[in-house]
């Protein structure tokens, strides 16, 4: 399948479902990263800084990586709803057949992963929309999941968890690609901390080694029980 994971900026992805993505692809799925702005201005990072640090990211994963950025309207910092960003993001999913989607949970202190979002979802009804100008033929994925990277200092309340056993320091190699923020910017150095201590907390409710959290709003269906923990 066609998996899109949408991240108001670079490095969001790798931190909420770095684990899940890489084991996604090993699986065999088509995954790519859609990054809606370029990240900066940041203390220790430059556009050009964090292109070459997001690219090396996604070799890690093994995943095709694009962004919207300016040009479209999505602008660090200032990302608001708006037709024209809901459009460009449904332009994405229509070109490269998007199956299922994962965005940033709603629920969240910064502004633009909330706008994100918003747009994510409605971006995901407008890709189905006939006699448009939006790219692509009409298309509407069957599943919109939600990660957890979130800024709000909270716990996620997630409905299931992923096993990332065996995939969790890919995860963190991804996330340390970003070194103008989690290695230059001292304050962010124990956010990967943060991280190897959640995915094991996780990984112990379900008894493996590491985990991610999703949430959904719609259901989910199974059609067996074989895979399940």
């Amino acid at each position: 399948m066609n998996m899109l994971v949408v991240g108001p900026h670079p490095d969001d992805q790798e931190l909420g479902m770095g684990g899940t993505i890489a084991k996604l692809v090993d699986a065999g799925h088509r995954v790519t990263l859609l990054d809606l702005t370029d990240g900066e201005p940041t203390p220790h990072g430059s556009p050009a800084i964090r292109a070459e640090e997001s690219a090396a990211a996604a070799s890690i994963l093994g995943v095709e990586r694009i962004m919207l950025g300016r040009e479209h309207g999505f602008v660090n910092r200032e990302v608001v709803h708006s037709v024209a960003c809901r459009h460009a993001v449904a332009g994405v999913i229509r070109t490269r057949e998007i199956d299922w989607i994962f965005c940033p949970d709603p629920v969240d202190a910064h502004p633009d992963h909330r706008a994100a979002t918003r747009i994510v979802e409605d971006a995901r009804f407008d890709s189905k929309l006939t006699k448009t100008d939006i790219p692509g033929a009409p298309r509407h994925p069957s599943r919109i999941i939600y990660y957890f990277c979130t800024h709000l200092k909270t716990i996620p309340d997630p409905s299931f968890l992923v096993d990332t056993t065996g995939f969790h320091d890919r995860k963190r190699d991804a996330v340390l690609a970003y070194a103008s923020q989690f290695k230059a910017h001292e304050g962010n150095r124990r956010i990967v901390d943060w991280l190897d201590a959640q995915a094991t907390f996780l990984g112990s409710r379900i008894g493996v080694e590491t985990a991610e959290a999703f949430r959904v709003i719609e259901p989910l269906g199974l059609t067996s029980f074989d895979g399940m923990i």
